[in-house]
């Protein structure tokens, strides 16, 4: 009797510990879905960047947070982020560019161009930084999806050279009018503009600055194999930027299949002493690839085996 009594008192607690459990753990389930969605949400927002000003006059490229639904005010959010303020969310080393009290006056959207007009004190820039200025707002600007030209207007007139300057201006702008520009050749022939991405440490953080460099290509090497021989072998003469990558690092083979993979097969040397390859050399390689061509998806392999694979839209 008193052994039936016992298992019915362990058979009811256990019951009711599962009915207890059961009620608790499916909201709590729930929760953590919806928790989830959101964050995945707010992440896929995020992926924008802007271009600021690091204490070399070199424009870094900066994670921004896009929080709104219309591209319109992503946009003002970017134009303001570039914008000098006493309000500066960056580190102490980045500046934005664009000059104090410089409003945005007006925004038009036409298919993958936008026009932006802006008062007269975006004029108020010195000289040897014009040329940065406009960079940075239409390198900023194009990395939205949507938008690959620029137009710029100070109040309703079109500019027609860089502000303070005598160069002539080009209307539309896109990417190719470079970034950071650095021209090493000796000749006008054969000629080949290549962008590499080098690393700066800001308060112990790795940023990416983008050179587009302008040099002789005697050899018609491909671009890829340029970016490769500039980050293990060249000298780079300012101190805040660096090449991530090992000087023995070898590109063994590369091959693009249907225009849009292209895949790089590395000695070893691109694995570190833990025989991985460090998050800052993917990065580095990955822009750099993603400036330079079409493809939407690169796959590392060291010695022929598949080490990695970077998609153009998960990089920000």
């Amino acid at each position: 009797m008193i052994r039936k009594k016992a298992l019915r008192k362990i058979f009811i607690t256990t019951m009711s510990l599962f009915i207890i459990m059961t009620i608790y753990l499916i909201p709590l389930t729930e929760k953590t879905l919806e928790t989830n969605l959101e964050f995945e949400y707010i992440t896929d927002l995020a992926n924008s960047s802007i271009y600021l000003l690091d204490e070399n006059n070199y424009l870094v490229k900066t994670k921004v947070l896009l929080d709104e639904e219309l591209l319109e005010d992503n946009i003002k959010n970017i134009i303001s982020n570039l914008t000098v303020s006493s309000n500066s969310k960056f580190p102490d080393k980045l500046n934005a560019i664009i000059p104090k009290n410089t409003k945005l006056n007006n925004i038009t959207i036409e298919e993958d161009i936008v026009t932006l007009d802006f008062s007269k004190e975006l004029l108020n820039i010195d000289e040897e930084l014009s040329n940065k200025l406009i960079e940075s707002i239409v390198y900023s600007i194009t990395e939205l999806d949507s938008i690959t030209k620029v137009n710029i207007t100070v109040d309703s007139i079109p500019l027609e050279t860089y502000p303070n300057s005598n160069k002539k201006i080009v209307m539309p702008l896109t990417r190719d009018i470079g970034i950071n520009n650095e021209y090493t050749y000796n000749t006008l022939d054969n000629i080949t503009k290549v962008v590499i991405y080098y690393g700066e440490d800001i308060n112990n953080n790795i940023y990416y600055v983008p050179v587009t460099k302008y040099l002789n290509n005697n050899d018609n090497k491909d671009k890829i194999d340029i970016i490769v021989e500039e980050l293990t072998t060249s000298y780079i003469y300012e101190d805040n930027l660096r090449s991530i990558l090992n000087e023995n690092v070898e590109l063994i083979d590369k091959e693009i299949i249907d225009e849009d993979l292209l895949i790089l097969n590395f000695n070893s040397a691109l694995f570190d002493n833990n025989s991985t390859i460090k998050e800052e050399v993917l990065y580095t390689l990955s822009y750099s690839v993603f400036s330079n061509y079409d493809v939407n998806t690169i796959s590392f392999k060291v010695d022929n085996k598949d080490i990695e694979t970077v998609k153009r839209s998960s990089l920000t």
